[in-house]
């Protein structure tokens, strides 16, 4: 009887030393399914697994070692428009335990599911990973998912991301965009210029807004016809700061007021809303699609969403219209649309600029086309910008996008040539 209750005690007794030693010697980094951090995190273990099975388990201290044999596969189709498709596959840790020597210390990684649990509005599992390490080597994490973040950060640079949203969470829409140089919108004298200074003074006076008790957000209409180039420069403004661009649908089924509100209040960092042809979706102030779907969108709800009570904050509105005299003056009154700015059909400098954008170098050359040295390119450019301003003077009009579709198929001679049949009658 002696014997057996020293042993129960002499167990209770390694079992608390156990768990006082862990706590005294072992930290944990718990990462869930919900942190942007996870996939980094797993994006970078499977380039390391990548590596390791390329070069061999050989053992480096200057390199990252990983070591699993339960693996997941991630699987990765492109689907293109002529009807190929891509297929990738990636390797990355599977649910259980698997070792990591990073930087001369090494961890235990443990990804465990919860199959009984998923995320109440995309089903996915819950998934959780769990890094431990010795307690003298925490430092290690910071640096860990900074180096995770940064290669994942590297695959993005220059590239525009479009987020759409998915129920009530903003997700990225299809494959980063190459970013478009704002110098490849050409827009008449000042516009470009007036809007992105009006962009980056308000990113800068946060603190003066704070200050003065105002509402730091910001809203801009951008109006004229199609083809002026409003979406592209908007495209370009969001990539020459760096930003990224949250596409909204009022017309999106299953949106209403409550969602609204709260997509428009956690809109991701550094990106701007956009909301294309806002006339049309409050024309009546009742949304309805081709199928007769109509929208639980309701116009009182879109104006609070904008500039209510309940709006959101730190965030950047661009709507765009081919029909300004459409909208309600509710909706472009200011602290909703702070500046408004017209983007109209091409004009003969707007003509000329990008006659010699398209067929001309920093070198003078035409590339694409026969060779122009720079007194023939100006020479050109000049008798097209003279072509546009007689048929404007006729009462004709055309727009940037029309000239665009003409260089891109034409020569520089073609182009001077065949403008005038692309120009249409001016509306009353």
């Amino acid at each position: 009887m002696g014997v057996g209750v020293g042993l129960t005690m002499l167990r209770k007794v390694l079992a608390v030393s156990t768990v006082a030693l862990q706590r005294r010697m072992l930290v944990s980094l718990e990462i869930n399914n919900k942190d942007p951090a996870y996939d980094w995190f797993l994006a970078w273990m499977s380039h390391h697994t990548a590596n390791v099975s390329a070069t061999g388990s050989k053992l480096r201290s200057a390199a990252p070692w990983f070591r699993s044999h339960q693996l997941s596969v991630q699987t990765a189709l492109q689907q293109r428009q002529n009807g190929s498709s891509s297929v990738f596959f990636k390797l990355v840790a599977g649910p259980g335990i698997h070792w990591l020597r990073y930087r001369g210390a090494w961890m235990q990684v443990k990804r465990e599911r919860e199959t009984r649990s998923q995320q109440l509005m995309s089903g996915v599992p819950w998934e959780t990973v769990t890094l431990t390490a010795l307690s003298r080597d925490r430092e290690i994490f910071p640096r860990l998912l900074s180096e995770a973040r940064d290669m994942a950060m590297r695959g993005q640079e220059g590239k525009l991301v479009i987020h759409t949203p998915w129920s009530i969470e903003w997700k990225p829409f299809g494959q980063p965009r190459r970013k478009r140089p704002l110098k490849s919108v050409v827009l008449d004298d000042g516009i470009a210029e007036k809007v992105e200074a009006d962009v980056k003074a308000f990113l800068g006076r946060r603190k003066w807004y704070e200050d003065r008790g105002i509402p730091y957000r910001r809203g801009y209409l951008l109006h004229g016809p199609p083809g002026s180039g409003k979406s592209s420069f908007i495209q370009a403004l969001a990539g020459s700061l760096s930003y990224d661009i949250c596409l909204l649908n009022l017309a999106e089924r299953g949106l209403a007021d409550d969602k609204l509100i709260h997509l428009l209040s956690n809109t991701p960092e550094r990106s701007f809303v956009l909301i294309e042809d806002v006339d049309a979706a409050f024309n009546k102030r009742v949304q309805t699609t081709a199928d007769g779907y109509q929208s639980s969108v309701t116009f009182s709800g879109f104006l609070n969403a904008l500039d209510g009570v309940a709006s959101g904050e730190e965030r950047v509105v661009f709507l765009t219209t081919n029909h300004p005299e459409r909208l309600d003056p509710a909706l472009i009154r200011p602290g909703r649309v702070d500046l408004a700015v017209l983007l109209d059909d091409a004009s003969p400098n707007q003509a000329r600029r990008l006659f010699v954008q398209f067929y001309g170098t920093e070198d003078g050359s035409s590339e694409g086309w026969e060779k122009l040295d720079e007194t023939e390119l100006n020479r050109l450019a000049a008798e097209f910008a003279e072509v546009v301003e007689r048929e404007i003077k006729l009462g004709r009009r055309i727009s940037m996008a029309a000239l665009q579709g003409l260089f891109i198929r034409s020569s520089a001679a073609e182009a001077v040539k065949g403008v005038r049949t692309l120009f249409v009658q001016r509306e009353p």
